[in-house]
This record gives C-alpha cells, structure tokens and sequence, in this order.
C-alpha cells in the first residue's frame, strides 16, 4: 500500500502538477527553516527554497525513493545554498543581527536564553549547524545525514556529538556567569 507522499510523487513524475504542489505545500515550511540557520537574509533563503523545488521538478523522475523526498529536498536546498556561496565568493558564514536593546542602568536586561542558543549555533561551522539541525530538530537518522551531506555515518554521529559537548560547555559556563 502507497502512503500520500509516494502517491503524490508517482503523479508527479507523470505531470500531474497538483500532486507537485502538494509536495510543495508539505515540505516548503520545513525546507524553509532549515536553511534560514545558513542565513539572515529572509530573501536569500526563500531564492534557495524555490530554486530547491524547481530542481525537484525538472529531475524528479530521478529521485528512486530508497530515501525520504524530504532528504532529498534537503539535499537540493543545501546544494543551492553552496552554489550561492560559491558565486558569490562567500566564505564564512554570515551572522544574523540581533537588535540591541537599550536599556538605562537602573533596569536589569532580561537573560534570553532562546537568543544566546541562537548565537551560539552560528558561531558552529555549517556541516556542525546542519547535522545538529537535522538530527535534533528535523528528526533526520545519521545514515539520511550522511546521505544529504555527503560524509560518513560516522562523521555526522561525531560532529552531533562535538556540536552537544560545545554547547553543553557553553551552557555551563553561562551558567557559572549568572
């Protein structure tokens, strides 16, 4: 018996455009966030997303499905981010900004832990930030990692395990400052 998704990918590949966008409703939110990690440019990140489908469309009767249309989506999306890169000669990653608030003496700032996660994440290089993002947030399995990244199985379950022991790190010391 064939789930939803596989339905909506086997009309697809025979042309049927409302089962693509279907697809495309499904996955354009989670694509979307992932590669917001890789920047602060609302616009820059939606090019990614859009290119990512378009190049799903024009090769999705490459897709065989041994894994899920997600990772490889993913996997479109992270490619078209690099190729951006690429282009534009951008080597390291760029930090979001962050309002500063002003405050006067006599009120104390509120500790946001949320935001200082946020930052720590970006001072993670971009195979760290994605494998921690996939694994921990989008649920992906480090052999789906592996596939999307193009590195060992091993490799992502190291990198998931260095990322946690840095933030974990981060956290205590935060923690000894408060």
């Amino acid at each position: 018996m064939m789930n939803q998704e596989a339905l909506w990918i086997e009309k697809a590949k025979g042309g049927d455009h409302r089962a693509f966008k279907s697809l495309y409703e499904v996955h354009v939110t989670p694509l979307f966030r992932f590669l917001r990690q890789f920047s602060s440019d609302t616009g820059q990140v939606e090019d990614w997303v859009q290119r990512a489908f378009i190049k799903a469309f024009e090769h999705l009767q490459d897709f065989q499905g041994r894994a899920r249309f997600s990772s490889w989506l993913f996997t479109l999306g992270l490619n078209e981010m690099r190729m951006d890169r690429r282009r534009a000669q951008i080597v390291p990653m760029v930090p979001i900004e962050y309002d500063e608030f002003s405050s006067s003496e006599s009120e104390p700032q509120q500790f946001d832990w949320n935001e200082t996660m946020k930052a720590w994440m970006l001072d993670l290089d971009e195979t760290k930030r994605a494998v921690f993002t996939l694994y921990e947030i989008e649920g992906y399995s480090h052999a789906e990692i592996a596939e999307m990244l193009n590195v060992a199985e091993s490799t992502s379950r190291t990198l998931l395990s260095r990322t946690k022991r840095y933030l974990q790190e981060r956290w205590k010391m935060e923690e000894t400052r408060r």
